[in-house]
């Protein structure tokens, strides 16, 4: 039997060496991954370029995948529909009182947007349009407001439904159910830290605060957005009652939308649904070609066994469970620096799994703590893509809103250190409402 031309570490060096310098070359992270590989299976003499092609239509040939363009195209009807400005208003009436009032709203916005997207870039672009020039009118610092924008944004992949719980139950057979429960608590915290820290910004910059909402205000605006709220219930609901399998719900999830802003909002027009359309196939592609990519760039760390060899060496640690868990939450969060969320969990979570398996971490819990710390990566640059979008909305450079963003993920950094140290927080709703999803 052949022995291969490579050993895993002269792979390593090949895979990531190639993948960072393509990187450097400001070559996009899709089209990196796939020229990464290349060179390995020319010099591979059992592999072939063939390989490329291959294990990318392996990756596509899944129906959970299905759920990514779906979850798109509901947030994108969201926008143009008119269920954006329904919880606008409810949000106002909600937190209008507190310290910082149109930052409070931005956040609260976040988390009812969350629970129907399952999007962030969807997220800060429609926020921040809504938002930033709101903000910096109302006196709120540009900087600021950019940052709260972008971090917030980041509770859609966070709160249920989520694309990356989707991708990381299909990748690592996690049930997405309890993916989808033990996401609630852990990104209510984090909005709540976010409402925290307006508020703190709030009372040291005097910014603005509205006057507190009548009852009737407030049941007015619950009733004309209730039907947007039932979206979560409908989605989550729907797969823990078994009525439907999660990318069935995220269809589910577009036709709900559909009805909402054609025919109860009636604010789209047949150009707004077009664009819809065409904005959900455009990113659907981009994140679809990511999945491709990566699991080609996967499947050769796996054929070289190199996860194997990186794990020998932190296993020699001894690290118990805590301690893998911020080991795990490390890597995510360096890895979410320079690659796309998506790419991520399909290599570096598949690499770190054996490894919590070892000191059995649970995999909802790993998978929490993995999302956690990738969500937070879409607003630390290099890459940052929330933080990115919001930044080219208030055309200035990324560098402008740096210092604020770090602030601000202070707060969100202790809840992540939470969910690693107390891992039950994470596993409380899981453990209530569907036990069986954990087994």
């Amino acid at each position: 039997m052949m022995s291969a031309a490579l050993t895993p570490g002269m792979a390593a060096i090949v895979l990531f060496g190639s993948f960072f310098l393509l990187l450097v070359l400001r070559v996009p992270v899709a089209v990196s991954l796939a020229l990464a590989c290349l060179p390995v299976l020319l010099f591979e003499d059992r592999l072939s370029p063939m390989v490329l092609f291959n294990e990318m239509f392996k990756a596509y040939n899944s129906f959970i995948l299905l759920a990514v363009p779906f979850f798109l195209l509901t947030a994108n009807l969201m926008n143009v529909g008119g269920i954006t400005d329904r919880l606008v208003t409810l949000s106002r009436t909600m937190v209008g009182n507190l310290p910082g009032s149109l930052a409070q709203i931005n956040v609260l916005l976040s988390v009812f947007f969350a629970g129907i997207s399952g999007s962030s870039t969807a997220d800060a672009a429609s926020q921040g349009k809504i938002f930033i020039e709101a903000q910096v009118k109302e006196g709120y610092d540009l900087s600021f407001s950019i940052a709260i924008t972008a971090v917030s944004a980041v509770l859609a992949v966070i709160i249920p439904p989520s694309i990356l719980m989707v991708v990381w139950g299909g990748v690592l057979s996690v049930s997405i159910g309890a993916l989808y429960l033990a996401g609630v608590i852990p990104g209510l915290l984090i909005g709540l830290a976010q409402m925290l820290t307006v508020h703190a910004y709030a009372k040291i910059r005097k910014y603005p605060t509205y006057r507190r909402a009548t009852l009737r205000e407030f049941i007015a605006a619950a009733a004309i957005s209730v039907p947007a709220l039932m979206t979560p219930f409908i989605i989550v609901g729907g797969i823990l009652l078994g009525w439907f399998t999660p990318t069935e719900s995220a269809a589910v999830a577009v036709v709900y939308a559909a009805v909402l802003s054609l025919l109860f909002y009636r604010e789209i027009s047949s150009q707004q649904l077009w664009n819809a359309l065409l904005d959900t196939g455009k990113l659907a592609g981009v994140a679809l070609f990511c999945v491709g990519t990566a699991s080609v760039f996967g499947w050769l760390l796996a054929y070289y066994q190199i996860p194997r060899a990186l794990l020998q060496g932190v296993q020699a640690w001894g690290l118990g469970i805590v301690g893998v868990g911020f080991f795990v939450a490390f890597v995510f969060l360096v890895v979410g620096c320079f690659l796309d969320a998506i790419p991520a969990i399909i290599i570096v979570g598949t690499t770190l799994q054996p490894l919590t398996e070892a000191v059995h971490m649970h995999p909802v819990s790993f998978a929490i703590i993995g999302i956690v710390a990738l969500a937070f990566g879409l607003v630390t640059p290099p890459y940052g893509m929330c933080l990115m979008i919001s930044c080219a909305i208030a055309k200035v450079r990324l560098r402008y809103a740096l210092k604020d963003t770090m602030i601000m993920l202070v707060p969100m950094l202790l809840v992540l250190a939470m969910l690693i140290i107390w891992p039950d927080i994470a596993l409380i709703l899981p453990k209530i409402v569907s036990p069986e999803f954990l087994k």
